[in-house]
């Protein structure tokens, strides 16, 4: 992706958005990484290192607390000071102190009654005097009124730079209200960023980046992604040459990524028909040619072009289609295996739904239950492909399947890194970067998210007089339990936990150990292949503190890891390090973070129910480390 920044002309690019998974249903949960601070934070600065390695910038991005879409231009994020700092700003400073990307961008939301491009705590004092950061600030698009005052916040660049707000910090240096001081302050940091652009330096882009090697790499990528979730009696991988039913839209309507300003532009996007086929598989030719037909016939109705794709803000993502329960009857006599492909596409400006979104539509659900019925009756396989975004049900229909693969929204060569996986070609090793909730509103979030809201001005809610709860304000009542954290201290049963996914090999876990350090600790575990065929596994390391003082969850992801292709028998030591820093929890009365004194154990594991080894670390005596920012609560009742 760097290298296609640089050879395209282009100096930044605003990326990665890594606003955190709070409730299953947010819109841009595809582009952004995780329900976990910590996966959030590391992934981020991974991708930031890797972009500006070529020589040209990023922009992590929505600063801070864009967790919904729904009114996201006004909505109040109401956050208690310890979830704040604990979740939806320890990613960003995991990325800026790690990752240094050259720029920041401050989000539209309000946060705690002020808008975050407005607010100093968020840009100044903690982004640039708590964590180090000698990056620029921008805003989002837009034009809020509150130029000046974003200015003097921390913001230097206005985007997309409107007169209105030229005119706004002239007058406001002419009237006193913005010194020259401050914004000297601001032009500093574009200058020091503009020396650092391959424009303002001379690169002659070649606009002609290796298209075809990068496919090659985005295959790779969607691969070693691809999470497992279901492979009962050896489903898979299949033996090869089987004749496939394939059913489902998203199998020729495939969804390579997801909406909005976190859309990429493909050269193509290889669908499921031609992977398959190119993998030396036979398709049912009815089943096929019916799909393509009306593929054609619905974009026909919903005045789509070919080649037109998706627009920017919303999906034209093609509608399920029912399969006469008769015809899937022969399909079972007459084919080998079932591949069902169940599609989702979202993106910006709007959040997900919880019926016929989240939860299968009715055709969708009766179409697996008559594929299931008719292909097990004659003894043969159920494999269904889940090509979404984002989180959906799957607790009431995963028996219907004997195995389920899990691509997500893999990018143009996404439907080919399946067929890998279906051939055995790779082995999957992905794991679940969020939880599978049994039902939705076991998500404490879900209290307190629109997730069955209509806009009723537009999909942003501009121009609205009364406030409605979760609409223009939002309260962030479930503290610091998101996602796993919420699963498995409280004993919530989910359908699938976090850190979850399966192989077509086993690995067992030996000789934990643990090294103390003068800030934290070292610790290694040894990984074995057990199984019989090569494979990766990703190591989840996992602290759980001493008991007594504040509250804390039974168990954090602080590390993870993964393996290199192990051959059967072969083994790995994987060894990671945590400093005391990443231990401790935001204690808002003294307003510090604070790891206590006691006994911490460090868990090995394959996923955050399954612990593998374990080790003993201790904190001799207590640590804490004061802040600067104090985040009073806006009224929200937090």
């Amino acid at each position: 992706m760097g290298n296609e920044v640089l050879e395209y002309g282009v100096d930044v690019l605003l990326a990665p958005g890594m606003n955190i998974h709070r409730n299953p249903l947010c819109g841009r949960n595809f582009e952004y990484f995780s329900e976990d601070p910590l996966l959030s934070g590391k992934m981020a600065a991974a991708y930031v290192r890797g972009i500006q390695g070529n020589g040209v910038g990023t922009s992590i991005k929505h600063y801070a607390a864009n967790n919904q879409e729904t009114n996201r231009n006004e909505n109040d994020a109401r956050i208690s000071p310890r979830a704040l700092r604990e979740i939806y700003l320890k990613n960003f400073e995991i990325a800026v102190k790690e990752g240094h990307p050259w720029t920041v961008m401050s989000s539209y939301n309000k946060l705690n009654g002020e808008y975050t491009q407005q607010k100093e705590e968020l840009l100044t004092t903690v982004l640039r005097e708590e964590w180090g950061y000698d990056g620029i600030v921008m805003t989002d698009w837009g034009s809020k009124e509150g130029t000046v005052k974003s200015a003097k916040s921390g913001n230097d660049l206005m985007e997309p730079g409107n007169q209105n707000e030229i005119d706004r910090i002239v007058a406001a240096v002419q009237e006193g209200k913005l010194t020259t001081e401050e914004l000297d302050r601001n032009v500093r940091n574009m200058l020091n960023y503009i020396v650092k652009t391959p424009r303002f330096k001379g690169y002659k882009y070649s606009d002609a980046p290796d298209l075809k090697a990068h496919a090659a790499v985005a295959r790779e990528a969607a691969g070693e992604s691809i999470v497992m979730l279901r492979n009962e009696s050896g489903t898979l991988p299949l033996k090869g040459g089987e004749k496939i039913a394939l059913y489902g839209i998203s199998s020729i309507d495939f969804v390579a990524g997801g909406t909005g300003s976190g859309n990429v532009n493909k050269a193509y996007v290889v669908n499921m028909v031609d992977a398959l086929e190119g993998a030396g598989f036979t398709l049912d030719k009815a089943l096929k040619e019916y799909y393509k037909e009306y593929k054609s016939y619905d974009a026909a109705l919903k005045g789509l072009t070919a080649g037109a794709g998706r627009s920017f803000w919303g999906s034209s993502k093609l509608s399920e289609v029912a399969i006469p329960a008769a015809a899937i009857q022969a399909e079972a006599e007459a084919d080998d295996v079932a591949v069902v492909v169940l599609g989702r596409n979202a993106g910006e400006g709007a959040d997900r739904k919880q019926m016929d979104d989240f939860e299968l539509t009715q055709v969708e659900r009766e179409l697996l239950q008559n594929v299931s019925t008719s292909f097990r009756a004659k003894g043969k396989k159920v494999v269904v492909i889940l090509n979404v975004g984002g989180v959906i049900e799957t607790a009431s229909w995963k028996g219907l399947a004997d195995a389920i693969l899990l691509p997500w929204s893999p990018g143009q060569e996404g439907a080919n890194a399946i067929a890998d996986i279906l051939t055995g070609k790779t082995n999957p090793s992905g794991k679940l970067p969020m939880t599978f909730p049994v039902n939705f509103i076991d998500h404490p979030s879900s209290a307190n998210f629109p997730y069955n809201y209509t806009p009723t001005q537009n999909r942003f809610g501009w121009g609205r007089r009364a406030a409605q709860k979760d609409v223009d304000f939002t309260d962030y009542a479930e503290g610091i339990w998101v996602g796993y954290r919420h699963f498995i201290t409280r004993g919530v049963e989910e359908s699938y936990p976090f850190g979850y996914g399966l192989s077509y090999t086993t690995f067992s876990y030996s000789k934990p150990a643990l090294k103390a350090l003068q800030d934290g600790f070292e610790s290694s575990v040894t990984v074995t292949n057990s199984g019989t065929v090569a494979g990766k596994e990703v190591v989840e390391v996992y602290v759980s503190a001493p008991e007594g003082g504040i509250d804390k969850p039974d168990r954090e992801l602080k590390a993870f890891a993964k393996t290199r292709l192990l051959a059967p028998g072969e083994s790995q030591t994987i060894t990671v390090k945590v400093d005391n820093y990443s231990l401790a929890s935001f204690n808002e009365s003294a307003n510090e973070w604070q790891a206590a004194a006691g006994n911490y154990q460090v868990m090995f594991g394959g996923h955050v129910r399954d612990i593998r080894a374990e080790a003993p670390y201790r904190i001799k005596k207590a640590i804490s480390w004061p802040v600067k920012a104090t985040f009073p609560i806006d009224g929200g009742g937090i």
